[in-house]
């Protein structure tokens, strides 16, 4: 195996990692501010997919130009969730809330087969496409813009939760709600806003997706599966991590698949297990 290859799917690798990272920010946020997994996030990945895919079929508006309005749809659609079911559960015994987010995904995704069919579907000619050269090699011109623009998106993801009143509001309920309160800070409207911004990612990430990844009812099932993993290694509830972590799950998925494509994802699954028994708070712990 010739090392240009070695490096093109380390590049590959590590374009994914920022995607899978910014999809697995979401989850992460929403668990270190409720404590709460959230079963339906993939369908919310899928949900940005579909409604990227529609907005070009039928408007001709590229997925770029489109991504500001499925963000801002899938914050609604987040935000509305927590006030129509999580809020009511909040007290709840843990398996409820697990049978509750669990139980919209199935529906989520039992209603995109009902109205899409299971049909694969893609987004043809986007205006990024082909090959680009990076550092010797060439990758997909989708996969860069896509990379590049997660990366952004988790940088403001950062920047709004380290340096802004809410965002600090946010960091205050999820360390104790009833303080939080007590400070003036309503702990309601940050679970809220918290799933809002939470779910906002998952839409930035599936309209980056839709560039380059064919859009069916059940896509989100594996990303789920990854952002799950990519939430463990870099700690539950801290957003930071997940960056590092969704960086080491490309690259693993990369490397394994390039010598055992068949167990690619059961070298990332197997590292999950591995970093889950030698150090259970995750590498880089609670944020």
């Amino acid at each position: 195996m010739s090392l240009e290859i070695v490096v093109q799917s380390l590049a590959s690798g590590i374009l994914m990692g920022f995607v899978y990272a910014l999809i697995a920010a979401g989850l992460s946020l929403i668990f270190g501010l409720m404590e709460i997994v959230n079963f339906a996030h993939g369908e919310f990945l899928m949900l940005a997919m579909f409604t990227t895919f529609w907005v070009w079929a039928l408007g001709g508006v590229d997925p770029l130009l489109a991504l500001p309005l499925v963000a801002g749809l899938l914050f609604l659609v987040g935000a509305l969730v927590y006030r129509g079911i999580i809020s009511r559960i909040l007290g709840a015994p843990m398996l409820a809330q697990v049978f509750a987010t669990f139980g919209l995904a199935v529906f989520l995704r039992s209603a995109a087969q009902f109205l899409w069919t299971p049909d694969f579907r893609l987004v043809r000619d986007p205006w990024v496409g082909g090959r680009l050269p990076l550092f010797g090699v060439y990758v997909g011109a989708p996969q860069v813009a896509a990379a590049a623009a997660a990366l952004a998106a988790f940088g403001a993801l950062y920047w709004f939760i380290t340096r802004t009143e809410t965002g600090l509001a946010l960091q205050a309920t999820a360390q104790d709600r009833q303080a939080a309160a007590l400070m003036g800070i309503d702990p309601e409207r940050m679970f809220a806003l918290g799933w809002g911004i939470g779910a906002a990612c998952v839409g930035v990430a599936g309209a980056l997706l839709a560039n380059f990844f064919y859009v069916f009812p059940d896509v989100g099932g594996l990303f789920a599966l990854i952002a799950y993993v990519t939430v463990a290694l870099g700690g539950f509830g801290n957003v930071p991590g997940t960056l590092a972590a969704g960086l080491l799950v490309g690259l693993v998925e990369v490397l394994v698949g390039l010598w055992v494509p068949a167990f690619k994802y059961v070298g990332v699954f197997g590292l999950y297990l591995a970093v889950v028994l030698w150090r259970p708070q995750g590498l880089l712990g609670r944020f």
